[in-house]
């Protein structure tokens, strides 16, 4: 049999999730979508072991989204012995029931799971488990599933479920008979007593309060970004440096004296030799570079980043975030959501372009795909930077994110001001602060960290054996002639640079890492930085862009990427150089976005004035 959790978003689905099923999970893509939906395996108190789905968060069977779409798909496709779980969020009982009674009315075998039982205790909520039952005609069965409260009761009540006989193939209601019932079964079973506010409750208002949520926004932020720091560094300099030289360097210390006279297979495998030894990070070997760069210079970064980011999720804080930068966001053309997209990128641009589809509009989507795509540099990639530019001081590393901000800045503002439509309203759940559930955060994380090395090491086994194929058979030479008078001529970097930026489409970490061996100066590393990061996207989220973008738009969002990774690379050379003043490039940039601005602005007082002479 299966299991199908449903609720709303933000109700602690995957909590129950994470209980019922342990640690062995799949996270798959619905077909023709690229909407993920978790599957696991428990067993129920009969000991018959059961299929368990994370379906997608959705308000209504009538869906308004792909991700809703997906969830009822998931509903069509209940079999004879499967149960659905109605995940319930106990501290808003009105606003979830509309879910539960659109369930009844399919007549499926359900089970309520009123969950953040706790929560609503300490919300001086109480609610009449048995009335609510009589009234729904299932199961309602308490659980808290962060600490297991009511797991097993809930397993036994989905064993026996049942068709709710009252319900099935009963007449289907209006929205508005939909909600006047709920209104009725929630004055029936609840009651709110008065209470006083608690320290949390201080905190969570505080978290979005305009002035006091953005002092807790940079500590958050400056606390998340140091522990990512820290927890990076330390695992480099403590794990992952001495576990390749004590076991990875004798092995291709031994294959490299083997090797050597084949001369095309040992450049393949081992790379060229740095000084008379060989270097993990420039050799651009397959056993060298292709292994040590992402293992060792970047899953410590990546694994840090996923540890930061899942307890913030879990915790509750990014919801707040949303809410506190909605005014900036809808500036830069979309709602306060899209921050989330923006700080998954920080991680891995791949899933940052994939959470763009919680926006609604494709306006939306296409502004922030193209942003992330653009200005935000992968962590994998920054962590190369920060190992390559700072040792020349943290001022070009200041450059460099400078920069980039700048740019994601500005092109907000102009892509807002051109591209046609308007930021719908922010409508999000805000969930309580919470404590996390470390087995499910543990398996959140591992998941993330999965999905990292399965998709980043054979790009960059890639990456290296093409590069090595090139410069043998001297094609490199010839594409490098080809790009040398952009390369050099506006952006300042010696013809050699060209490989680093033809190395960015396959992957941006490794093309950071590529420009050690060629002897920049401070100057040309932070300009490469620079142009790295915005001109195109890697791989795999070009191929991600691509699906959820579509041909066309992904044709127009590569056109931006290029002219401002041009624009921003030659600007900061100029700058760097001392050829152009700093003030002068701002200045400029502000012409610019004044004018996309009055133009828009133009554009839409003509549209209503059209429309009153209509």
């Amino acid at each position: 049999m299966r299991i199908l959790l449903m609720g709303n978003p933000n109700v602690g689905k995957s909590v129950v999730f994470s209980r019922l099923t342990g640690t062995q999970v799949i996270t798959s893509n619905y077909p023709g979508t690229t909407v993920e939906f978790t599957k696991g395996t428990t067993r129920l108190t009969t000991g018959e072991r059961a299929e368990v789905i994370d379906v997608p968060g959705t308000y209504s069977l009538e869906p308004t989204c792909k991700a809703e779409e997906v969830a009822v798909s998931l509903l069509d496709g209940l079999r004879e012995g499967d149960v659905v779980v109605n995940v319930v969020d106990a501290t808003h009982l009105e606003r979830n029931l509309h879910l539960t009674l659109e369930l009844l009315e399919r007549g499926v075998p359900l089970v309520v799971a009123l969950n953040l039982w706790d929560e609503a205790r300490h919300e001086g909520i109480t609610i009449d488990v048995r009335r609510l039952e009589a009234l729904l005609g299932v199961p309602v069965v308490p659980t808290v599933a962060l600490t297991g409260e009511g797991m097993d009761v809930l397993l036994d009540k989905v064993a026996k479920a049942k068709v709710p006989r009252a319900r099935a193939g009963g007449p289907k209601r209006t929205a508005d008979e939909r909600w006047a019932e709920v209104g009725r079964i929630t004055r029936a079973v609840q009651a709110i007593a008065h209470r006083h506010h608690s320290v949390r409750d201080a905190l969570e208002d505080a978290s979005m309060r305009p002035v006091t949520g953005l002092i807790v926004a940079a500590v958050v932020l400056a606390v998340s970004f140091g522990a990512i720091r820290l927890i990076g560094e330390g695992l480099i300099t403590y794990v992952f440096d001495p576990a390749f030289e004590r076991l990875v360097r004798p092995l291709v210390t031994a294959l490299d004296a083997a090797l050597r006279p084949t001369g095309f297979v040992h450049d393949i495998l081992i790379g060229h030799p740095i000084g008379g030894q060989v270097d993990f990070v420039e050799s651009l070997g397959l056993l060298t570079t292709g292994l040590y760069v992402p293992i060792a210079m970047v899953l410590p970064y990546v694994l840090a980043f996923y540890v930061v980011l899942s307890v913030l999720e879990d915790v509750g804080y990014l919801p707040r975030l949303a809410v506190l930068l909605d005014n900036l966001m809808h500036v830069l053309g979309m709602h306060g959501y899209a921050i989330v997209p923006m700080i998954l990128g920080l991680g891995c641009n791949v899933p940052a372009v994939l959470a763009t589809r919680v926006l609604e509009s494709r306006r939306e989507k296409f502004i922030a795909a193209t942003m992330v795509s653009i200005g935000v540099p992968c962590m994998a990639q920054s962590a190369v930077i920060v190992g390559l530019v700072g040792p020349h001081g943290i001022s070009y590393i200041a450059y460099i994110y400078g920069t980039l901000f700048v740019l994601w800045l500005s092109l907000g503002l102009v892509l807002n001001s051109v591209v046609p439509g308007q930021s719908p309203p922010l409508l999000i759940e805000i969930p309580p602060y919470r404590f996390p559930y470390l087995p499910g955060l543990w398996k959140k994380i591992w998941m993330r960290v999965r999905a990292f090395l399965t998709d980043a090491v054979p790009y960059v086994l890639l990456g290296v054996l093409i590069v090595n194929v090139l410069y043998a058979s001297g094609l490199m030479n010839v594409i490098s002639s080809l790009l040398t008078p952009v390369v050099t001529g506006l952006l300042g970097l010696p013809p050699d640079a060209a490989v680093a930026l033809l190395m960015g489409f396959l992957r941006k970490d490794v093309a950071v890492g590529m420009l050690g061996a060629l002897g920049l100066t401070a100057r040309q590393l932070a300009v490469a930085s620079v142009v790295l990061t915005a001109y195109f996207p890697c791989a795999a989220t070009f191929v991600v862009l691509l699906r959820e973008l579509g041909g066309a738009d992904m044709v127009k969002a590569a056109g931006i990427m290029i002219v401002a990774a041009l624009g921003a690379g030659t600007a900061l050379n100029r700058v760097l150089s001392g050829a152009v003043s700093a003030g002068l490039v701002l200045v400029a940039v502000a012409a610019l976005v004044a004018s996309t601005y009055l133009i828009r602005h133009r554009e839409g007082r003509d549209a209503s004035a059209a429309g009153r002479c209509r």
